[in-house]
């Protein structure tokens, strides 16, 4: 097998493609042969050492992939040799071939492309969580999505008018609002050209009727947090799910007071290690919609695995719409 190798986590750079070992897979684990690996914000960050999660070193990046499982370990008896699955295990996607706990592999169903698997899992799970469960999203309601053409973003469009919502999609450019009305968001915001702090508001507020959004999805963080939560509705629900802007903000909490509002914190890999039954239920969901039509990932592109660095280089410059992903 060959694979991306972090032996020194200070930036892509120093990833090396390396022939390794084929491993064999030990008790409750599985040998996948990776068909895509999508690029995520974590997989810059764990490579530069600014990631919570910091594995053992040498190892190799890529959290979330699909392929087929060419091995068992003792004790699998869900999953079988030939069988397609995606995973989010947190490392070990950008190579040919990697290990992962079979309690963590999502079987697909026929007609699953593997470049749509590998896009899913993280985004989906995660908009599902914050949208449906933390706040208890429902027909009617509006949903302003900041960063909303990035994974995450065009998730939280499609599940927010699967339940039958209204959508504001923010972005930084008209290109990428096209992109959100294209998914069905009702309305969009350039964020570049309704700067801080009023202009944005009044923005809001006129796509809003005055009234404001029931509900904020939040993964940017930075500049745009307050003038956002400034902006809610009378018990609206500010989802806190990421801060891919770089600085986390600091939210007024006389705001929360004056609204009525909720600021409900999202951490979806928690919820599904905390909850395992609830998030079985809810990815069983979730394939469902897929099967139907309901929500589909948007994909920016695809590239060969051995051009790493390259998309590294595309989700730095903040280009990507929708979810890149490396294929073997």
């Amino acid at each position: 097998m060959h694979a991306w190798l972090c032996e020194n986590p200070v930036g892509v750079e120093a990833l090396t493609w390396k022939e390794l070992p084929t491993p064999v897979p030990k008790a409750g684990e599985v040998l996948i042969e990776i068909k895509a690996a999508s690029l995520n914000f974590p997989d810059l960050l764990i490579v530069q050492n600014k990631y919570q999660m910091k594995p053992a070193l040498p190892f190799v990046p890529g959290s979330e992939y699909a392929g087929v499982i060419q091995a068992v370990g003792d004790g699998v008896t869900h999953l079988k040799v030939g069988q397609s699955v995606a995973c989010l295990s947190g490392t070990g996607g950008f190579g040919t071939h990697t290990i992962a706990p079979a309690a963590l592999c999502m079987p697909l169903p026929e007609g699953f492309p593997a470049v749509d698997a590998a896009a899913f899992i993280m985004i989906y799970a995660t908009s599902y969580h914050a949208l449906v469960d933390r706040a208890q999203l429902k027909a009617g309601d509006t949903v302003l999505v900041l960063g909303a053409a990035g994974g995450v973003g065009t998730s939280a469009i499609q599940i927010a008018k699967a339940v039958g919502a209204r959508v504001i999609a923010a972005a930084s450019t008209d290109e990428k609002c096209a992109l959100c009305a294209s998914i069905g968001a009702d309305a969009t915001i350039n964020y570049t050209t309704h700067g801080l702090p009023n202009a944005f508001r009044d923005a809001v507020k006129a796509a809003t009727d005055g009234k404001g959004p029931d509900v904020i999805y939040d993964p940017v963080g930075g500049d745009f947090a307050e003038a956002a939560f400034r902006s809610i509705a009378w018990r609206g629900r500010y989802l806190v799910v990421g801060f891919a802007s770089g600085p986390i903000p600091s939210l007024p909490l006389n705001l929360a007071l004056l609204k009525g509002a909720s600021i409900v914190g999202v951490f979806w890999g928690d919820f599904a290690r905390r909850e395992p039954k609830a998030n079985a239920a809810m990815m069983g969901e979730l394939a469902q919609w897929y099967a139907a039509g309901r929500i589909k990932p948007v994909i920016d592109r695809t590239m060969p695995m051995a051009e790493l660095k390259a998309a590294y280089a595309h989700m730095g410059s903040r280009g990507v719409m929708g979810k890149l992903v490396m294929t073997n």
